[in-house]
């Protein structure tokens, strides 16, 4: 789809990771202006689950398939709170001016031993086409081998960005990009401007470079950079930058210079 474009915004950006069901309302109504005043014409927004998502998640094992009915109420409370950060994220953009429209994964799309097997792309066409904003968020969805099982947002990222054949992603977190260690305990990190997604474990230790807590269901750094791999090679432009810091997610939707990581293959 001509001049798509994905914004990420991590769970550890729009939330406080250290308290449940914590949201960051300054941060997600700041970047809801941001997008507002860059006027992407096609854009999908992707949000994770924070502190509202992924504790529950890991409470009842959620990952791991349906094991026991108990496992149920933790499916049905863990969507309960996606859902209501997913208001407050929907809610700021339409404050801001932006047509935006909640679009549950759950209802939509399908995965199987927690891949991705099916999405129902029509949805998101028809909204696009309507010149909608759709916001997505990780979610519990339906597993045809699992039973069901918690889909990423940055799973979901990739996998739009390539069967709709965007032309940038752009992943907002709590960091400046992907730095050579964790720059929150080591002072001497020094920031990747430009990482090669074909080089990425013998490039940077990423397992202690991850800006999730520890509580986060689906996976460190390394893993979400994985995710990135397929859309990269297919000529998607992938840039890391901070949410946190502002002006940041505007520069990089309206293809401004930016500081930051781009993903290379």
């Amino acid at each position: 789809m001509a001049s798509l474009k994905i914004l990420k915004l991590g769970g550890s950006a729009i939330t406080d990771k250290t308290k449940p069901f914590s949201v960051r309302k300054d941060v997600v109504k700041r970047l809801a202006w941001e997008v507002s005043r860059a006027k992407p014409k096609n854009l999908i927004v992707v949000h994770g689950g924070g502190s509202f998502g992924h504790p529950l998640a890991k409470k009842y094992r959620l990952i791991e398939g349906f094991k026991a009915k108990s496992q149920l109420k933790g499916f049905a409370e863990t969507r309960r709170m996606m859902m209501i950060l997913n208001k407050t994220v929907v809610d700021a953009f339409v404050s801001q001016g932006v047509d935006a429209v909640s679009v549950p994964p759950l209802a939509f799309i399908r995965t199987s031993n927690g891949r991705i097997s099916f999405i129902d792309e029509d949805v998101l066409k028809g909204l696009l086409g309507l010149g909608l904003t759709p916001i997505l968020f990780g979610d519990v969805v339906i597993d045809d081998r699992l039973g069901f099982t918690i889909l990423s947002g940055d799973q979901i990222v990739a996998k739009l960005a390539v069967s709709l054949k965007a032309e940038k992603i752009v992943l907002a977190s709590d960091v400046d990009g992907v730095f050579t260690s964790n720059p929150k305990t080591n002072p001497k990190a020094k920031l990747i401007s430009k990482l090669s997604l074909s080089k990425l474990e013998e490039t940077v230790k990423l397992k202690s470079t991850t800006t999730e807590s520890m509580v986060d269901v689906t996976g460190t750094m390394v893993g979400k950079l994985k995710e990135m791999i397929p859309p990269v090679n297919m000529g998607v432009k992938v840039f890391v930058v901070n949410a946190l810091k502002r002006g940041r997610v505007f520069q990089a939707l309206k293809g401004l210079r930016v500081k930051g990581t781009k993903l290379e293959p």
